[in-house]
């Protein structure tokens, strides 16, 4: 592996959080909007650890189908870099969002089989970057974050219009691997960094972004 690997790691809910990520060197720090998952941060929250950012990590707002009201509060609030949308929100929907706020806008796309391969290409066409996830399972109550690997066997050597970034179920054992067999150069972890739901561990995002880089 080569330095060129950018590292992500999401769901970031304390100060000491922020510290671990910076300390590790990872190049995005995420912050989960979306009510139901165990990292998810109130805007007060979220403000207070943006603002705790230096200048190089860049801030990323996890949103699932935001609606504009909601959208247009958190970024009231909070000075975020780019926005993830995680949710079912159409190829429509990311084009308007991203020409309204003048973010970035980063997609996930949930693949299982080789029938969603087709969304990322769709999805390339109008956001700024792809997160490649595992798709959740029908009755999951979270769209990501869920530990779940998939195919990485699927995507290996495809490209797509935009920069992407792999997820899903990576950990600090296995991001090295994951890398080699898809060429990932971006890797998104959240749930394989944590000692329990939610709660980050530094050590593991110490492990896992030297893994990834080295």
């Amino acid at each position: 592996m080569t330095a060129e690997v950018r590292v992500k790691i999401c769901g970031l809910t304390r100060p000491q959080d922020v510290d671990a990520v910076v300390t590790a060197g990872a190049a995005y720090g995420g912050l989960v909007f979306f009510a139901k998952s165990p990292r998810a941060v109130t805007i007060p929250q979220a403000r207070a650890l943006a603002l705790a950012f230096p200048v190089g990590l860049a801030r990323v707002g996890l949103l699932v189908d935001p609606s504009d009201e909601f959208l247009e509060a958190v970024l009231a609030e909070v000075p975020l870099d780019i926005l993830q949308l995680h949710g079912k929100e159409s190829p429509e929907r990311v084009a308007e969002l991203r020409t309204r706020h003048g973010l970035p806008v980063m997609k996930a796309v949930g693949v299982a089989t080789a029938e969603d391969l087709p969304a990322l290409a769709e999805y390339g066409r109008v956001a700024d970057m792809l997160l490649v996830d595992a798709k959740a399972p029908k009755d999951a109550v979270l769209p990501g974050g869920n530990g779940l690997a998939f195919d990485w066997r699927l995507i290996a050597g495809r490209r797509w219009p935009v920069p992407w970034m792999l997820a899903g179920g990576l950990t600090p054992e296995n991001v090295r691997d994951a890398i080699a067999l898809t060429g990932a150069r971006q890797v998104d972890v959240s749930s394989g960094v944590e000692s329990a739901p939610g709660v980050k561990d530094a050590d593991a995002i110490a492990r896992f972004t030297r893994a990834a880089t080295l």
